[in-house]
């Protein structure tokens, strides 16, 4: 089996040293256990694995204070980790008390499919004593080279990495299929919400549908015949499971008439097609989806490389002015990013400029699918994903790399 080293590793290691228990949350299957079980390698026996869908490891907390104080020199890994919430007021405790005693070492790390019961119970419980970090699907940078046309595959296959490492490309379809049927009938209901699966799934590829659209609540609820405020509902859960991105509009420019409502995109590109039975590139190419599909995945690229402290959104006023993606660094620097899929013309249209105008922008980008970067304009530079990762990368060593937490932007 192919095994593609996940960035966010060493960035793991490094929050288990600083804090007493580390959160890593991300949907089934996008590479959790194998990511926790290779920290749990390189410790040895001083860590222990405990899957709570097992009957027999759920077992073994049937009194967690008396068993977690037998280990308490190891690295305690809690999968799927919603199955025991009442675990969380335990786990304080024993930190509380381990702390107390001068033990400063790791102690737990936490595999969660992020529920908002685990969300909730952990923020209450373990705050200042825990931190989050989000495992998503797999990224341009992570694939690089671990396959022919990585890019292209991953855009059409997604990041879930059994579906992205197939065999073929029916294949491929076959476990997003399956993962999806399995999401709705029995991962989202061991979560917490009883929603009928056939109507989240009619609601799910509705979104799909309007893939990178403004949310339009009241035409969703028209479709599903259900009330505005359940709608709602839905999304909120869908987010939480961190299935679909609800990006927020700017709104801190108080002279324009700015659009107020947000855009919602699924988050993998995988699942997007799955849902709207796109089998392969070439029937990827003749859908309406295509452009909205390829900029849902740079989009979910560039935010899976920001650092916590960055305030992602998009501009759009009443007058037409639209930058597809606003980073928002500190107080001061901004990028405008506008998302072409196009070779031979990626020049954006007059409303980005002048959106750029609006909020002061910093830092202009055209994304487009080539390979060279070049200058458009004196402000404005054009190149493809990969140089927009490089630059995220190369401006976080240069302010000594970040260690914060990924909370807050669960539901974002």
């Amino acid at each position: 089996m192919v095994m593609i080293p996940r960035l966010i590793q060493p960035k793991v290691a490094q929050l288990l040293e600083q804090f007493p228990a580390v959160a890593l949350l991300g949907p089934r299957q996008v590479g959790k256990t194998t990511l926790a079980m290779s920290l749990a390698d390189s410790l040895g026996e001083n860590a222990l694995y405990l899957d709570l869908e097992l009957p027999s490891d759920r077992a073994k907390l049937s009194d967690p204070e008396l068993y977690l104080n037998q280990h308490e020199d190891r690295l305690v890994i809690l999968d799927e980790i919603h199955r025991l919430p009442g675990l969380f007021e335990t786990l304080r405790s024993l930190i509380d008390r381990r702390r107390r005693k001068g033990n400063r070492s790791r102690h737990f790390l936490l595999l969660g499919s992020a529920s908002i019961d685990l969300l909730n119970q952990s923020a209450e419980t373990l705050a200042g004593r825990i931190a989050y970090e989000e495992l998503t699907p797999l990224s341009v940078t992570e694939v690089a080279g671990s396959a022919p046309n990585a890019a292209d595959r991953l855009w059409v296959r997604g990041g879930f990495p059994d579906s992205f490492l197939a065999a073929s490309e029916e294949s491929s379809l076959r476990w997003r299929t399956a993962f999806i049927q399995t999401y709705l009938e029995r991962d989202v209901p061991a979560l917490g919400p009883r929603i009928p699966a056939e109507t989240l799934r009619r609601y799910w590829q509705m979104l799909a549908h309007n893939q990178g659209q403004m949310l339009n609540a009241a035409q969703l609820a028209g479709g599903l015949g259900v009330s505005g405020h359940t709608v709602a509902r839905y999304l909120d859960i869908m987010v939480d499971l961190l299935l679909v991105r609800r990006l927020q509009p700017w709104a801190t420019n108080t002279k324009k008439r700015l659009v107020r409502t947000p855009k919602v995109y699924v988050r993998d590109s995988g699942l997007l097609h799955a849902l709207l039975d796109i089998r392969d590139q070439e029937t990827l190419m003749g859908h309406p989806v295509v452009g909205a599909s390829w900029e849902g995945m740079l989009i979910e690229n560039i935010l899976g490389a920001l650092p916590a402290s960055a305030r992602p959104t998009f501009y759009r006023s009443a007058a037409g002015a639209e930058i597809d993606l606003v980073i928002k660094f500190g107080s001061k620097e901004r990028w405008a990013i506008e998302i072409k899929r196009s070779i031979s013309n990626p020049a954006p249209s007059k409303g980005f400029y002048i959106g750029c105008e609006d909020i002061q922008a910093t830092r202009q980008i055209v994304i487009y699918p080539g390979e060279e970067t070049y200058s458009l304009d004196p402000k404005t530079d054009v190149m493809p994903l990969e140089g927009v990762m490089r630059k995220l990368q190369s401006r976080s060593q240069a302010s000594g790399g970040s260690t914060e937490t990924r909370r807050g932007n669960i539901r974002a």
